[in-house]
């Protein structure tokens, strides 16, 4: 009997439903330009951060892949991404002004539930001032838009590597 055991294959990965950067080259360099602006001005930790928090939200494998690592290559932790996906419980991780931006963060990604509450909003507005507010309103929107993207093209997770779009 051997001790070494064969690994277990993974399973295949699915191709992209649709390239749709290829069809649509003028959208994709618009939200290219788009995402650029609305990333101004934000701490780079904190901008992964709200953005693997929506894409967790929307379940967009290509969109996790990239900002993971690319908050990783901003420094962040892997604890505090871990963590990320039950961030109300592991309020301890982060800081006053991240809770906040997460908040918020679920409160834009969500809408289902109507609207961004006035509290969520308020908490919001003490840890940022107006510019830096639309900025982080800017990057949550831009991000919800690139994982609308990438849920309904099915865009395979797993071929980024850190800054391969900046």
């Amino acid at each position: 009997m051997s001790t070494h055991e064969e690994p277990v294959p993974y399973a295949p990965e699915e191709p992209a439903r649709l390239r749709w950067a290829q069809h649509a080259p003028e959208v994709y360099k618009a939200m290219i330009q788009l995402d650029a602006v609305a990333n101004q001005g934000l701490d780079p930790r904190l901008r992964e951060l709200v953005k693997i928090r929506a894409s967790q939200v929307n379940h967009c494998a290509r969109c996790l892949d990239m900002h993971s690592k690319d908050a990783l290559a901003a420094g962040e932790s892997v604890e505090r991404i871990i963590q990320l996906g039950a961030w109300e419980e592991s309020r301890h991780f982060y800081t006053e002004k991240e809770l906040a931006a997460l908040e918020l963060t679920d409160a834009i990604t969500v809408l289902t539930d109507g609207f961004v509450p006035d509290e969520v909003y308020e908490r919001a507005a003490k840890h940022f001032d107006e510019a830096e507010l639309s900025q982080l309103i800017a990057a949550i929107a831009v991000i919800n838009a690139w994982n609308r993207f990438g849920v309904s093209t099915r865009t395979p997770a797993g071929h980024y590597h850190p800054g391969q779009h900046k």
